[in-house]
Formats: C-alpha cells, sequence, structure tokens
C-alpha cells in the first residue's frame, strides 16, 4: 500500500533546488501533479534552470525527498499563503482517475 501523501510545507513556485543526479538546478513551476507517463502523483515539476520550460518533454517530475539543496524561494504574497493553507494543506489522499487527480 502506498504511503499517505502529505502536503504541508509545499514549496512555492519559482523556487530553485538541487536534485540527485541533475545539473545544474531545477526551478518548480507545478505542485502536485500527474504524469501522464506513468499515472502517478508527484510533488512537484519543474524544469532546467536557468534555460527554463523548452518541450514538454523536458519537464523533470519529482517528490520532495528527491530535493537535496534549496537555493532559492519563490515568491510569497497573500495569494500563495492563502492557496498553501486553504488548499494544499488541507488535501486529504489523491489518486489519478481517467488522468485526473481526485481527492479519495
Amino acid at each position: 500500500m502506498e504511503e499517505k501523501k502529505n502536503y504541508r510545507g509545499m514549496l512555492p513556485l519559482g523556487s530553485v533546488v538541487q536534485l540527485a543526479g541533475v545539473e545544474p538546478y531545477v526551478m518548480i513551476c507545478g505542485r502536485i501533479v500527474c504524469a501522464q507517463a506513468d499515472d502517478r502523483i508527484y510533488d512537484y515539476v519543474g524544469c532546467l534552470y536557468p534555460e527554463g520550460m523548452g518541450k514538454s518533454d523536458e519537464l523533470i517530475f519529482f517528490d520532495r525527498d528527491a530535493i537535496e539543496e534549496l537555493y532559492f524561494i519563490g515568491y510569497q504574497d497573500e495569494y500563495e499563503l492563502t492557496y498553501r493553507t486553504e488548499i494544499l494543506d488541507q488535501l486529504g489522499e489523491l489518486r489519478v482517475e481517467d488522468g485526473e487527480l481526485v481527492e479519495v
């Protein structure tokens, strides 16, 4: 049985991290995403930094435990803080159903 995910404390968009085996850095551009390739839910999706997004097949899907170092915390304002406390922190267990994320 898969361990239940906890979405508290997610990094904001624009955060720059170092991942194991990925050079140089990755900038977070999405949170709680489903990769179509394997119908798996990942904590984050990112793109190489400083290059940015090129083609969609260059996106990097990863979970928070793959982060080795945090270099920059993305922009946070009242909207981000509200989103985190009212949406992300309140999410329950998720699963993929017909290519969409649904709360269990």
